[in-house]
This record gives C-alpha cells, sequence and structure tokens, in this order.
C-alpha cells in the first residue's frame, strides 16, 4: 500500500507509521509510544455482558512495555463470564497489535488495544467471544473459498434537555439537519472518534424515532459501517459504543442503544450487512442479478433465523421491537428492497447506468464497478446482541446455506416482493415461520438446532449452553402478551433494560 493511501487516514498510529494497522507488530507499536511521549497503556476486551472492560498500564520502562505486549496479562474470568467457574478462573489477555489506536478521552496519552483470551495452557480460549468469530470466519472460507464481511448500522437514542426550541415533527427524524434534529454535532464528534480509533465509517445521519418526554428530547441517530473482514466488523461495532457512550458522558448527554425506547415510539435495531469476497471481488451479483451464492448465504440465514435471535436479540425488550407495522421483522421471510422482511436486499447500483454523469454532465462517463456495493441485510438484530456471538452467528448461518442440498428451494420459497402485512396477504403470511416473541422461545429455538452451529468446533458447548440459561432466565415466556397493551408496565421494562449491551 503506497503512501499517498494512508496520507487520509483518520488513525494518528497509521498515518505515523504509514502502514496499514493489519500490518502493526510489536515494533511498530513499541515505536509509537517512544516517539510520541505516550505513557500509559490500555487493554480492552469484551464481558459476558457485551460491553467493554479495561486494564490500565503506566509504561515504567521500555523491558516493562515490551513484557506487557509479549505476555499479556491475567484476568479474572469468573468475573467476565457466566460459564466460568471461580476455582479455575485465570484466563490472559493478549493485544492484538492491529487494534492499537489512540485513546481519544485520556488525559495522559494512552494507546489502547484490543485483546484476545487464552486459557491456562496458552491456547484460544474456546468460549470466548472474538475466538467463537474467528473460528466461524474461518470455517466459512474453508467450506466456501470465500472471505465472509460485514458491516453495522448502529441506530441508538441520545438524550438531552428539551430546550424547547425548533421542535421536530414527532416520529419524523429521518435524515433531518439542524437546527430540528439537535444531535447532528455530537454523532459528527462520535464519528470522528471512531474513525481515529480504526472504524471504517461508510456515513451517519438521524433517524426516524425523535420525541420528547419528561423535559428531555429524545432523538434517534445511525452511524453505519463499509464492509470489512467480519472480525474487524465486531471489533469497530464494540469500539463505537464504547466512544458513543464515553463522549455522551463527557458532554453531558445520555444514549442508548435499547431495541424498545417507549410505547408507541421506533425502538433501535443493529442491521447487520453482509457479502462475500473472492480474490478481491464481491460474489453478491451475476450479470446484474442476485448470485446464486447469494442466494444461499440467505437461505442458510433463513433455515437458522430463529436461533439467531439468540445472539441478536438479548433481553425481553427485545420481542417488544419484532412486531407488525413498526419497519421491525416477525417472519422469516426475505425480498429486494421491502422493509418488513427478515432479510433484506438493498438497492445495489446494478442498474449499469452512469448515474454521477447524468448528475454532472460535465464529468466523463466511466465504467466504475458499482458490484462492490452489493449486499444483505438482515434486520432482526438490535442493541441488546452480544456483537461477536451475532456475527458469528451469522457467519455460521451463512456457511449453512451452501452446505444444504435444498438451499435454492429454501430461498424461493421464503422471498416475498410485498407487504407481507397488508391484509390481502393473509394468505400468504400464515406459510411463513415466524421469529420467537420472548427470550425464553428464543432459548428454546437454539436448543433445537446448535447442532449446526456447534459444527466445526465454532461455538462450543460451554457457550451454547451458557446463552440458553441466561435466556431461560428471563422467564418471559409469556410477558409480551401480558402486558403489550399496558405502556406503564412496557415503560418499567424499558427503564430495567436501558443500557443493555
Amino acid at each position: 500500500m503506497d503512501n499517498n493511501h494512508l496520507t487520509l487516514n483518520a488513525n494518528p498510529i497509521v498515518v505515523a507509521l504509514q502502514k496499514p494497522s493489519a500490518a502493526f507488530t510489536k515494533a511498530d507499536i513499541i515505536d509509537y509510544i517512544v516517539k510520541n511521549d505516550i505513557r500509559m497503556v490500555n487493554f480492552m476486551y469484551p464481558g459476558g455482558d457485551g460491553k467493554l472492560k479495561t486494564l490500565n498500564f503506566v509504561i515504567n520502562d521500555l523491558a516493562y512495555l515490551d513484557t506487557i505486549l509479549t505476555c499479556g496479562e491475567r484476568v479474572d474470568g469468573s468475573s467476565l463470564f457466566s460459564f466460568i467457574q471461580a476455582g479455575s478462573s485465570d484466563l490472559y489477555v493478549l493485544p492484538r497489535f492491529r487494534t492499537a489506536f489512540l485513546d481519544p478521552f485520556a488525559e495522559i496519552p494512552t494507546v489502547s488495544l484490543l485483546c484476545s483470551f487464552f486459557d491456562k495452557d496458552g491456547y484460544p480460549l474456546e468460549s470466548s467471544p472474538e475466538h467463537t468469530l474467528h473460528k466461524a470466519a474461518v470455517a466459512f472460507t474453508k467450506v466456501t473459498g470465500m472471505e465472509f464481511q460485514a458491516m453495522g448500522e448502529l441506530e441508538y437514542y441520545v438524550i438531552s434537555n428539551d430546550e424547547g426550541v425548533f421542535p421536530a415533527q414527532d416520529q419524523r427524524g429521518y435524515h433531518e439537519s439542524a437546527p430540528y434534529a439537535k444531535a447532528n454535532e455530537f454523532r459528527t464528534r462520535c464519528m470522528q472518534y471512531i474513525a481515529q480509533s480504526g472504524g471504517q465509517i461508510k456515513y451517519g445521519h438521524s433517524e426516524v424515532g425523535n420525541f420528547c418526554l419528561d423535559g428531555k428530547n429524545y432523538e434517534q441517530n445511525e452511524i453505519e459501517f463499509l464492509p470489512v473482514d467480519v472480525e474487524q466488523a465486531a471489533d469497530q461495532l464494540m469500539l463505537a459504543k464504547w466512544i458513543i457512550r464515553n463522549l455522551a458522558y463527557e458532554l453531558g448527554y445520555d444514549v442508548t442503544f435499547a431495541p424498545k425506547i417507549t410505547a408507541g415510539k421506533a425502538g433501535s435495531g443493529l442491521h447487520i450487512h453482509m457479502r462475500i469476497v473472492k480474490d478481491g471481488k464481491n460474489q453478491m451479483l451475476t450479470n446484474g442479478v442476485l448470485s446464486e451464492s447469494a442466494r444461499r448465504m440467505i437461505a442458510g440465514m433463513m433455515d437458522l433465523a430463529p436461533a439467531i435471535t439468540a445472539f441478536g436479540n438479548k433481553n425481553p425488550t427485545s420481542y417488544f421491537r419484532l412486531v407488525p407495522h413498526q419497519e421491525a421483522p416477525t417472519n422469516v421471510c426475505w425480498g429486494d428492497r421491502n422493509r418488513s422482511v427478515l432479510v433484506r436486499v438493498p438497492l445495489g447500483w446494478a442498474a449499469n447506468v452512469d448515474m454521477c454523469h447524468a448528475a454532472n454532465p460535465l464529468e466523463p462517463e466511466t465504467n466504475y464497478d458499482t458490484s462492490i456495493k452489493q449486499t444483505v441485510e438482515m434486520r432482526s438484530p438490535d442493541g441488546s446482541a452480544d456483537l461477536y456471538q451475532l456475527l458469528a452467528g451469522l457467519c455460521v448461518a451463512c456457511r449453512h446455506g451452501f452446505e444444504m442440498a435444498e438451499a435454492l428451494a429454501v430461498a424461493e420459497k421464503t422471498y416475498v416482493n410485498i407487504n407481507i402485512h397488508a391484509a390481502e396477504n393473509a394468505d400468504r403470511l400464515a406459510t411463513l415461520a415466524q421469529l420467537p416473541d420472548s427470550c425464553f422461545a428464543s432459548a428454546e429455538c437454539l436448543e433445537r438446532q446448535r447442532h449446526v452451529f456447534e459444527e466445526q468446533g465454532v461455538f462450543s458447548q460451554a457457550m451454547i449452553d451458557g446463552i440458553i440459561a441466561q435466556l431461560r432466565a428471563f422467564n418471559d415466556r409469556t410477558l409480551r402478551k401480558d402486558i403489550e397493551n399496558n405502556p406503564d408496565e412496557i415503560q418499567k421494562l424499558v427503564k430495567q433494560y436501558f443500557q443493555c449491551g
């Protein structure tokens, strides 16, 4: 990669070292720390609650810096994960050099790195989030010969004092500009910090949800990423949530990624876009139409969709979002540009028309390869998701589609090109499987299909057991039906799980 390509990179470590982060070595990290008077190092890693944890190191001397970067450190696994017993809880955390970034919030100059977990024998911890995702990515490539890439649409609400000026129209905030959207500057600062930490951002905008309640202004925002290898996609989403919360705290806002914000208002999802790549070329299209490989991916997701909610919809409020008529899916189906389906095939620039030339007649016509932009989008997950489990589960599901003999028939059977919830389409709706309506039901679905996720050792038995136990413990089998017409009880539930994921 030439230096000109790196000049505009937002990560100051990339610019200083003049190499992409994927090529960072221990010597590079030490060199940057020494030359830039960095005084501290942070190790960061996900816990069982889906949030990033932090371990701080003061740099005493070069020997100590080399030691922590080489050997990592011990942590108490039983305090991080429910499936680890206190009697044998020691784990190692080792930094992944490619994730290094300059902490944008630290007063003391600090380099932070994401870490991997290792067991007492020095092997990757089979049930750790990041290693589960790594195993899923390796298995996908082994079966298909292709790379699995993903990116997330990270939705969240920003909550501030209602100033009563330039009021926004209730539930009409989509792509709104200032001054009707009050959180735009906050969002752009978040985007800047996320990019500096290595996040590959596509764009940001205000979303549909906005309203005032009890003197507070609630504004929904979205930051969407670019497709990258699936392991990097999870890392950048983890860091993005950490950055958004920290900047909100610094500026006196509150934020939430909760799937349900209040009764009758739009909740926040975490839509995941996916594509498959071989030799640097997107394999989602063939001659401008969805490829057989893409339809196999979709079939795998159709087959495993009920179980995937166990990774992507982690608390009872998730299932108050997955109801009809709120742009959230309830049935197992897919379609083109259709926001009532579970898996959507968004517009993919497949029309073979030079729109840039049409909008700008002074520009010469080109044969720009727009096929790189085609993805498919899973719409059920939300901000309660365990990001590594979710992306691993989707990776398994898409691989499963290549292993299903009847995959293309499943894809054809579950395709819809209509509003599935319109009254005239009731007969078609009745033929489709439904997503679970509770954490308890989601656990039952995962139990029935767990063998697929455990194939090739991707999800460990201990991890699946832990997820099922966690979901069943909510004891919410009939909760949605019991309180769906009781806004006060729904609001109590929202408050309980307001800071999820």
